[in-house]
């Protein structure tokens, strides 16, 4: 692996666990310095590794340095005096020390501290996913902002209010207390699944798919299930639903990266493994007796990984949507519904409960009423399929419509 390849990848892998690190040893209100920090070290390795040679262990060097720096700025700065104010002596050693745990379990225990930190109640639901992208993923401003069809001016406010508002707050990197985390779980889950979410349903770069932040939701998922604390059913629940969907990766786009509908999908691309994995998360899920909508959507992705088009199937599926908008309503859910309701009950009947709906400004909806007309009124189909066109916002979105025009 070449020197610039080996620094991103490790920049990918390494940034945020080293960002992390420092954040929770200098607290909320240095946020900033720890990401500089952090990137310092890579800008050293940059300059470095070129002309002495890639060290034999460049995660350990990184430390090595990232461990530095920090000690050089604690020492020299104001956050030093800050934090010794009051202890600080005339008999205080020239050289004092400050350790920085850098070790594998306090490296995965500062990122779930953070993870809580972050996903604080105080700041809104899009800067706590900007935030979790930003220190930790490790994604650049340019990647945030294309991940929320945004700008770097706006991700730049965003991300800088949030951090105003965790300092003003003074929030605390650490865990909550045992009694408080079924109560924070939520939002942490909410932050976790609309990061999957944008990568699964991705409308950035024109990519209708972006692995790179459904894998991060997946490994921030996993980390709360490898922690006794956090090990609940309904995160069990939500890493089940990522399983199942993500297995099915390689079969949603061909070689051009056109989305590839359900119907037309080649199964035996799926992933069988990610499927098998999705069924023992599920089945921890269910130990207890809370339902949340992470189990309800899990247990309609896994029937989606069973091909075979059954009645016992879409009834399952309709009879699961019907208890999910119970739980939580959402627009998207009930129109997912009515594809399960024409299914089971026929197009005529899932037309009658898509135009309750009148989700009148997106294209999903319009797409749907062109698929039930079809077969029942091709006029009205090429309306539908129109308004859908005039609303897609990507191309391949776009082009799929305009596939369905053209077979009219």
């Amino acid at each position: 692996m070449q020197n610039q390849e080996l620094i991103d990848h490790l920049f990918r892998t390494e940034f945020r666990k080293i960002t992390a690190v420092l954040c929770k040893y200098l607290g909320i209100d240095h946020i900033d310095i720890a990401e500089d920090i952090a990137g310092e070290t890579f800008l050293s390795a940059l300059e470095t590794w070129p002309y002495k040679g890639v060290p034999p262990n460049p995660s350990a060097w990184l430390y090595a340095v990232a461990k530095n720096k920090a000690k050089n700025h604690i020492i020299r700065g104001q956050i030093f005096a800050d934090k010794i104010e009051g202890t600080l002596t005339s008999s205080l050693p020239q050289e004092y020390e400050i350790e920085i745990d850098l070790s594998d379990q306090n490296i995965a225990d500062s990122q779930l501290q953070m993870l809580f930190a972050i996903c604080n109640p105080s700041i809104s639901v899009e800067a706590q996913t900007g935030l979790a992208l930003r220190i930790l993923c490790g994604f650049g401003i340019d990647e945030i902002a294309n991940a929320f069809l945004s700008n770097k001016e706006t991700i730049n406010k965003r991300l800088f209010r949030a951090k105003e508002k965790l300092r003003a707050e003074k929030i605390k990197i650490e865990f909550p207390p045992p009694t408080e985390i079924n109560k924070r779980i939520n939002a942490v889950l909410t932050t976790l699944y609309l990061l999957f979410n944008e990568g699964y349903y991705s409308e950035s770069q024109d990519s209708v798919l972006r692995k790179d932040l459904c894998l991060e939701a997946m490994r921030l998922t996993y980390m709360l299930i490898e922690n006794a604390q956090t090990n609940l059913p309904v995160v069990n629940a939500l890493l089940a639903l990522m399983c199942f969907h993500s297995s099915r990766f390689e079969a949603r786009k061909n070689a051009q990266g056109e989305i590839i509908l359900y119907d037309d999908q080649d199964e035996t691309l799926w992933d069988k493994s990610l499927i098998a994995k999705g069924a023992y998360y599920l089945n921890q899920a269910s130990q207890g007796n809370e339902i949340t909508k992470y189990h309800l959507e899990a247990n309609i992705a896994w029937w989606h990984t069973q091909k075979a088009d059954t009645p016992e199937k879409w009834e399952s599926i309709l009879h699961l949507f019907n208890q999910l908008l119970v739980i939580e309503y959402s627009p998207i859910a009930a129109l997912n519904r009515t594809y399960a309701v024409s299914k089971v009950r026929g197009n005529a009947a899932a037309i009658i409960e898509a135009e309750k709906l009148k989700l009148t400004d997106n294209h999903f909806y319009f797409t749907l009423l062109g698929e039930l007309y079809k077969e029942i009124d091709t006029q009205k189909a090429k309306q539908h399929f129109a308004q859908a066109l005039l609303l897609a916002k990507t191309s391949a979105d776009k082009q799929l419509i305009q596939q369905k025009i053209d077979k009219l």
